[in-house]
C-alpha cells in the first residue's frame, strides 16, 4: 500500500515514514501542498495522511483539492485541536478520518488497515454493486445516489453514513453505532457531530420527497424506513 504523509513538522514527518515503512507500507512525504499534489499525480497514492495546519495552506483547503479529483483516495486528517468545529471542518473538507495530535501509532495503524479493507471491498464488491430502499438507489461502484430518478450530490462521508443505514434498514441504530462503524471512532465522537451529519444527510434525501426514509427514535438513535 503506498501512503503519502503530508506533515509540515519534520520531525513526526520523519516518524511517520520510519514507522509506516517498518509496518511495509510504501511511504513518501510531502512537506508543502504543491510538492503533495505532484506526488499524487505522478504515484498512485492509495491513502493520505494531512496534517491540518501546513505552513502554506490550510489543510482544509488542500483536503477540498485533493478530493475534488481524487475522492477514492481515503484521506486521514491530523490535527492538534480535537474540538467539534476542527472535525466539523475536517470532514465537510471531504477527509474520510481524524485524528488528534499527539496518537498513539498502534490507533493510526488500526485507522489505516480499516480504510485499505474498504477499498479492497470496493475494488472487489462480492455482492450486489446497488443498495436499494423504496426509489432511492446506492450506486457503490459509481458513488451515486438517485432518488425518483433525481441525482442527488452527496459527500463521501454522506454516502458511507447512508450505505450503513442502507444495509441496516429497519434496525434501529445507536449514535454509538455510527461513531463505531461509519467513523471507526467508538470513543472519540460527539453525538452532536453524527447528529450534524444525519441532518445533512436527511436534507438531501428525504426533504423533497412526501415518504421519509430516516426517521428519529428518541434517546435511542435512528432507523431507515422504507414504508
Amino acid at each position: 500500500m503506498c501512503i503519502l504523509a503530508i506533515e509540515a513538522d519534520i520531525k513526526l514527518a520523519v516518524s511517520l515514514k520510519k514507522g509506516l515503512e517498518e509496518w511495509s507500507f510504501q511511504t513518501m512525504v510531502a512537506l508543502e501542498s504543491d510538492a503533495a499534489l505532484k506526488v499524487i499525480e505522478l504515484n498512485e497514492v492509495e491513502l493520505i495522511i494531512l496534517d491540518a495546519h501546513l505552513h502554506d495552506i490550510n489543510g482544509f483547503e488542500l483536503c477540498r483539492q485533493i478530493k475534488a479529483t481524487n475522492d477514492h483516495i481515503p484521506l486521514i486528517m491530523l490535527s492538534s485541536e480535537g474540538s467539534l468545529e476542527s472535525k466539523l471542518s475536517s470532514f465537510d473538507a471531504g477527509a474520510d478520518d481524524f485524528l488528534v495530535i499527539p496518537f498513539e501509532f498502534s490507533e493510526l495503524l488500526a485507522r489505516i488497515q480499516v480504510h485499505r479493507k474498504r477499498s479492497q471491498q470496493v475494488a472487489n464488491p462480492t455482492t450486489t454493486s446497488q443498495l436499494r430502499v423504496a426509489d432511492l438507489i446506492l450506486d457503490l461502484r459509481k458513488k451515486t445516489v438517485v432518488r425518483a430518478g433525481q441525482q442527488i450530490d452527496i459527500t463521501s462521508r454522506e454516502l458511507a453514513l447512508l450505505e450503513y443505514f442502507l444495509r441496516h434498514r429497519g434496525a434501529v441504530i445507536s449514535r454509538n453505532e455510527i461513531a463505531e462503524n461509519v467513523w471507526d471512532s467508538p470513543n472519540g465522537m460527539h453525538t452532536n457531530l453524527i447528529d450534524v451529519y444525519v441532518h445533512a444527510l436527511r436534507k438531501k434525501i428525504d426533504k423533497n420527497f412526501s415518504r421519509k426514509l430516516i426517521h428519529t427514535r428518541v434517546g435511542i438513535g435512528y432507523i431507515m424506513l422504507d414504508q
